[in-house]
């Protein structure tokens, strides 16, 4: 998980009205057994419901695509084409930075597995696209003496730690889609880290910065208790079953 409070785009922090959370807590339940398109409707409309919650409220709603809104900051802005940027460093003979044009141009990779978020909610079946993680290393040149990788988020709190080895799995994204579409600012876009056998807060969200470096530095969850190491079913207490 990475948990979702939110401000609008602006960082204005308007709340959102009681009636409105009420009726889609509502909604959300009733939507569950409906029609595939009214889930589409109800998960656009909660990502921006959430984009305007300070409250944290909507990361609890049984939203018909199955995802929670989360984030741990009142606010994160919002990037495109013109703003967006990647940087690889650390560790590396040629640290550079990626536009999104620059990762759209990269041999992509499509998974569909299931998401489990340690709280214990999953959604089956999830497509992610994206770039593999271990193209961009090589890329880049990692030096010797290199034990792992940092990931830290244009939300200016969210950070994230694999090691080497873990990063170089073919199951590890920097993700550009979802569901065969661009990736939405809700759920961590334009750019994401898709970490397919680990629970869901090892995705980071809104990802912005690939340091290669000498040891694993733990997360922000990690540094509140989580397991470093988040195999799905087999860490953080939990028995789920794997989702890889």
């Amino acid at each position: 998980m990475d948990p979702n409070t939110g401000a609008g785009p602006d960082g204005d922090g308007t709340p959102v009205g009681r009636r409105l959370v009420l009726g889609m807590l509502g909604l959300g339940a009733g939507a569950m057994a409906a029609a595939p398109w009214l889930q589409g409707r109800l998960e656009t409309a909660l990502g921006a419901v959430a984009d305007k919650d300070p409250t944290g409220v909507t990361g609890l709603l049984p939203n018909g695509g199955g995802f929670r809104y989360y984030s741990v900051t009142s606010s994160v802005p919002h990037k495109d084409d013109g703003s967006y940027r990647l940087t690889v460093d650390g560790l590396v003979d040629k640290p550079g930075a990626y536009r999104l044009a620059d990762l759209r141009a990269l041999p992509q990779t499509r998974l569909v597995r299931d998401v489990q978020c340690v709280t214990g909610w999953r959604v089956p079946e999830t497509p992610f696209e994206g770039v593999r993680l271990s193209a961009l290393l090589d890329a880049a040149g990692v030096r010797r003496g290199a034990k792992a990788v940092r990931f830290t988020c244009f939300d200016g709190a969210y950070s994230e730690s694999l090691t080497l080895e873990q990063a170089r799995r073919p199951d590890v994204l920097v993700t550009l889609k979802l569901r065969d579409k661009p990736l939405g600012h809700s759920h961590g876009g334009p750019v994401r880290l898709y970490v397919a056998p680990m629970y869901f807060y090892k995705s980071a969200k809104w990802l912005s910065g690939i340091t290669v470096t000498d040891e694993v530095r733990p997360g922000y969850w990690e540094e509140r208790g989580y397991d470093v190491d988040a195999w799905v079913g087999r860490s953080n207490g939990r028995d789920d079953d794997p989702t890889a």
